[in-house]
């Protein structure tokens, strides 16, 4: 019996206060949190549904004729179809260039891994601002895009102020995001198991498939959403390349703010857009975890 007992587990006493250890050391990140998002969040939901009035500017009582005019309104309509078509456009082409981009990145031995990480980087240590001024010097009528065009002998092309020249843009601002996270998944990989495919007389193209892809797929859909997330959001690339008359969703919140001064219909398109990114989010991140868990078992 006794040593049945001494074989028995001895119970864990009991800090006090542990209990409560992780919510104090975890509430100054949340204060911090509130404080930047939470109570800024709320105020905009709370703007949304007040009543704007012209000559008197926004009145303290309650409406739902912002959200209804966001959608019912065809304006509003074409404008968050372009900004989402835009932005996966922008997605696929980043997904297309990034994940081969990131498993040549993987491959590469030093120096050359870093010069083209720094290569990768580099659009991220410019302003954005400064990125859309000169992708509208490249692709403006007496750019440098056009001059080359007319040096071949082809007709002057109109790109800037158009969709294919904030796709460009935003091409080239997002694929930094969509390559480190292909990247990072990239260097989880075992080699041996790529070695092991190709010893077992699988093509390239078969073990990229089957073996490497299924792998990476969370650095895919990571990326993804970032690169969503990012462009369906952006301002100011739409605002210096796609002009006064191709708007997106962003650029109208902003005119609704500052030129309109209808703050309450401002915030209501910012929170339309807010909710139908997390929808397509959320709904893309489920089908894709459904085939990755398809591909693995």
């Amino acid at each position: 019996m006794s040593s049945v007992t001494a074989a028995l587990p001895l119970p864990t006493p009991t800090v006090p206060g542990t209990a409560r250890a992780p919510w104090l050391l975890s509430a100054p990140a949340f204060a911090l949190f509130a404080c930047l998002l939470l109570v800024p969040l709320i105020l905009t939901v709370v703007l949304s549904f007040q009543v704007f009035d012209h000559a008197t500017g926004v009145k303290n009582s309650f409406t739902l004729a912002h959200y209804t005019a966001v959608l019912t309104d065809d304006y509003y309509h074409r404008i968050f179809w372009r900004t989402f078509w835009i932005s996966g456009l922008t997605t696929l082409i980043c997904v297309a260039i990034g994940a081969p981009e990131a498993y040549v990145l993987s491959r590469m031995r030093n120096p050359w891994r870093s010069i083209l990480l720094l290569v990768v980087l580099a659009p991220l240590l410019v302003s954005v601002v400064v990125r859309a001024f000169g992708w509208s010097m490249l692709l403006g009528p007496e750019g440098l895009v056009n001059q080359a065009a007319r040096a071949i002998g082809l007709a002057p092309m109109r790109i800037l102020y158009t969709e294919t020249a904030v796709v460009i843009a935003l091409v080239h601002v997002m694929l930094p995001f969509m390559v480190i996270p292909v990247w990072t998944s990239l260097q989880k990989l075992d080699p041996g198991v790529e070695d092991a495919a190709l010893s077992l007389k699988a093509s390239h193209f078969t073990t990229l498939r089957r073996v490497i892809f299924p792998q990476v797929l969370p650095g895919v859909l990571s990326g993804s959403l970032i690169v969503f997330g990012l462009s369906a959001s952006a301002f100011a690339i739409p605002g210096l390349l796609g002009g006064r008359r191709l708007k997106m969703v962003a650029t109208v919140v902003y005119d609704e703010y500052l030129h309109e001064l209808n703050w309450p219909l401002g915030a209501a398109i910012a929170l339309t857009l807010l909710l139908a990114n997390l929808v397509l989010m959320l709904s893309y991140n489920r089908v894709l975890e459904r085939s990755y868990k398809k591909s693995m078992g």
